[in-house]
C-alpha cells in the first residue's frame, strides 16, 4: 500500500520516520511552506520537510490544499493519506484524491477536544485521561468515523512537551496496528456521536492572552495552565512592568497567608519563605515557583532567581 504523509511539526516528523521504516511505501510528503523562525527570522523548512528530504521522499509544500495540490497528490499513485498535525483542513476534492481516503492521527480521545490544541486543552482543563484517536477524515473538524483509540493517563506533573512524547509513541503504535487492517480491507470505522460532539468544547489554538496568568484563580488552575503552555506559548505574568515567564510550578493548596508570613499579603504577591518562592493566589491558595524566565534571560530555577533579588525586593508583586 502506497501512502502520502501530511504533517508539519517535530512529532509528525517522528511519526513519518517510523512509517518510512514500516512495510508500507511513503511515496510523497505534504507539509506547510518554509516559515520564518527565531529572533533573526530565518526561513526554515518544517521538521517534516527536513525528515522527508533526509529519507529521499518527494516533498509538496503548501499551506492549503487547492486543486493544484490535490492533483499533485493524486499523481503520486498513493492509495491512502496519513495526516499528523498538518495544520490545514482538506476540502472534498482532496479527500477524494486518494482511493482509500485519509487517516488522521489526533492526540485526544475524540469526540473530546476536537481542534488544534488538544494536548494543551486537556492539561489546562485538569483532565486525568487522554489518548490518541485514528479516524477517517471527512469535511468536519475531527468528526470522521473512528478506527482506533488508545487511552492513557495524564501524569500529575506532566507538561505538554512530556505528554506529547508519549502520545507520539502511542500514535505510532496505533498506525502499526491499523494500517495492515486498512490494506487488507478489514477496517470498520465507527461513526462519532454527532449529538455528543455538539455538546463538547473544542481545543482552539492558544493565544498569548490565553497564556497570561490571572492570580485570582486558585493555584491548582494556575499550575494546570503553566503545565499546559510549556513549551508553547509559555505561561507569563508581569514583573516590574516586564513579561515574566513561569515554566514550572506546583500548587500547594489553601493556607493561612498571615500565619505563614506574619504580614498582610495580597493576591499576586510573591513571598520568599524557607528557601521557597511562593505566590499568593485566589481562594487562599499558594503556588510554589520552580522554573522561571525573567525578561531577556534564560530559564533558571526560582531559587537562583530569588537569590539575585536585593534586600529591598524580598517581597515583590507579579
Amino acid at each position: 500500500m502506497k501512502i502520502v504523509f501530511a504533517g508539519t511539526p517535530a512529532n509528525a516528523a517522528q511519526t513519518l520516520r517510523a512509517l518510512a521504516d514500516s512495510a508500507f511505501e511513503v511515496v510523497a510528503v505534504l507539509t506547510r511552506t518554509d516559515a520564518l523562525v527565531g529572533r533573526k527570522k530565518v526561513l526554515t523548512p518544517s521538521a517534516v520537510a527536513e525528515t522527508a528530504t533526509s529519507l529521499g521522499i518527494p516533498v509538496i509544500k503548501a499551506n492549503r490544499v487547492d486543486e493544484s495540490v490535490s492533483s499533485q497528490i493524486a499523481a503520486t499513485g498513493a492509495e491512502l493519506g496519513v495526516i499528523v498535525a498538518y495544520g490545514a483542513l482538506l476540502d472534498q476534492a482532496a479527500l477524494d484524491s486518494l482511493e482509500l481516503g485519509w487517516i488522521n492521527l489526533h492526540y485526544s480521545l475524540l469526540p473530546k477536544w476536537r481542534g488544534a490544541a488538544p494536548v494543551q486543552r486537556a492539561i489546562m482543563n485538569g483532565d486525568r485521561e487522554t489518548g490518541v484517536t485514528l479516524f477517517q477524515l471527512d469535511r468536519g473538524m475531527d468528526t470522521g468515523p473512528i478506527h482506533l483509540q488508545i487511552p492513557t493517563v495524564i501524569e500529575p506533573t506532566e507538561n505538554t512537551a512530556e505528554l506529547l512524547v508519549r502520545l507520539t509513541q502511542l500514535g505510532i503504535t496505533g498506525l502499526a496496528e491499523l494500517l495492515p487492517r486498512i490494506a487488507s480491507g478489514l477496517a470498520m470505522p465507527i461513526a462519532q456521536d454527532s449529538a455528543l460532539i455538539a455538546t463538547l468544547p473544542t481545543a482552539d489554538k492558544l493565544s498569548r492572552e490565553d497564556a497570561r496568568i490571572s492570580w485570582h484563580k486558585n493555584s491548582v488552575e494556575i499550575e494546570h495552565q503553566i503545565r499546559a503552555l510549556n513549551p508553547e506559548p509559555m505561561a507569563w505574568t508581569t514583573l516590574n512592568d516586564e513579561p515574566f515567564r513561569i515554566l514550572e510550578a506546583r500548587a500547594l493548596g489553601a493556607t493561612d497567608w498571615q500565619a505563614l508570613s506574619g504580614a498582610e499579603l495580597q493576591i499576586g504577591e510573591l513571598k520568599l519563605e524557607s528557601g521557597r518562592t511562593l505566590v499568593c493566589c485566589g481562594n487562599g491558595s499558594l503556588l510554589e515557583l520552580k522554573v522561571v524566565q525573567p525578561a531577556g534571560k534564560k530559564p533558571m530555577s526560582s531559587g537562583d532567581w530569588a537569590r539575585g533579588l536585593t534586600d529591598g525586593k524580598r517581597v515583590i508583586y507579579v
